[in-house]
């Protein structure tokens, strides 16, 4: 399969995107473009040579607005291994990890609909008194989260502000996915 040009303009941590895969293009721009520009390279989309005529110069003349609201972010997996990502201000910490294909197995299992803990993230003090208020159907889902911590949250409830540049989360070494937990109790009642 031909790999597709934006691989070599998009910021590192984008997914090569083949000509057969426009919808993981797309995604990947809507992470890195203001929706004004969007939505002119979208409503131009017949083809993918049209989407690579629009998006090139998008991209060069976006550079100064992407970097500028660029936030770097960094994960201490499982294994101890320090990832570092840039993240745009607005996006949740489970779509800097999946958007960026880091190295965190099984992170955002639900897609950030608060149906499971996997995206469990444990903050250092002084950034997690900076996060907005947690909503009691998050601290539902970490009530079921292993290894909890005063300062665990879930990465697809906190989004990044130009003020968390730099900060360092931890994922924690156990996961618990509640989804399979009520799948199991299911088959065990049968």
């Amino acid at each position: 399969m031909q790999r597709y040009w934006a691989k070599y303009l998009l910021p590192p941590g984008c997914c090569p995107v083949s000509a057969q895969a426009v919808g993981p293009l797309e995604r990947c721009l809507h992470a890195h473009f203001p929706p004004s520009a969007m939505s002119l390279v979208l409503s131009q989309k017949t083809s993918m040579v049209g989407v690579q005529e629009m998006v090139a110069p998008l991209i060069f003349a976006n550079l100064s607005y992407s970097s500028a609201n660029q936030v770097t972010v960094h994960f201490i997996n499982r294994d101890g291994e320090r990832l570092t990502a840039t993240a745009k201000e607005g996006e949740s910490l489970l779509e800097v990890v999946v958007n960026q294909n880091l190295a965190i197995d099984g992170f955002g299992a639900c897609e950030g609909t608060l149906a499971c803990s996997t995206c469990h993230l444990i903050f250092e003090k002084d950034t997690f008194q900076k996060l907005d208020a947690i909503s009691d159907e998050e601290l539902d889902m970490l009530d079921l989260a292993y290894g909890l911590t005063e300062t665990s949250r879930l990465g697809c409830q906190v989004c990044i502000k130009k003020s968390m540049d730099g900060v360092t989360v931890r994922v924690p070494m156990d996961v618990s996915d509640i989804r399979r937990q009520l799948e199991v109790g299911k088959q065990s009642k049968q």
